[in-house]
C-alpha cells in the first residue's frame, strides 16, 4: 500500500500548486520575452551593438583629430590635449571590447 503511493507523493513535490489567480514564477530555462514579444536578450544586444557603433564612430574622431594635432607639431613636444586625447582613446577602447567580451 505504501509503495503504490509513493510515486503520487514523488509528483506532488516535484510540481508544485499554484493556487488561482497566482501565476508559477518565470522558469530559468525558458528566455524571457518583454511585453511586446520580443526576447529581452536580443533587445540587450541590439542596444550594445548602437552604442559600440556611436562609441567607434568617436573613436574614429578621435585618433582622426589626435594624428592631425601630432603631424602640426614640428617639436617632438607633446601637448597636454593630446595626451588626454590618448587616455579617451583608451577608455572608448577599453569599453567596446567589454561590450564584446559580454556577447
Amino acid at each position: 500500500m505504501l509503495l503504490a503511493a509513493a510515486p503520487a507523493v514523488a509528483a506532488a513535490q516535484i510540481l508544485p500548486q499554484f493556487p488561482p489567480g497566482v501565476e508559477p514564477p518565470i522558469r530559468r530555462d525558458e528566455p524571457y520575452r518583454l511585453p511586446n514579444g520580443k526576447l529581452q536578450r536580443d533587445e540587450i544586444l541590439k542596444a550594445e551593438y548602437k552604442k559600440s557603433l556611436a562609441d567607434s564612430k568617436d573613436l574614429v574622431k578621435l585618433a582622426a583629430d589626435l594624428r592631425t594635432e601630432l603631424e602640426k607639431n614640428d617639436q617632438y613636444v607633446l601637448s597636454l590635449s593630446a595626451i588626454k586625447k590618448t587616455e579617451e582613446i583608451e577608455k572608448l577602447a577599453r569599453r567596446i571590447r567589454e561590450r564584446m567580451k559580454r556577447l
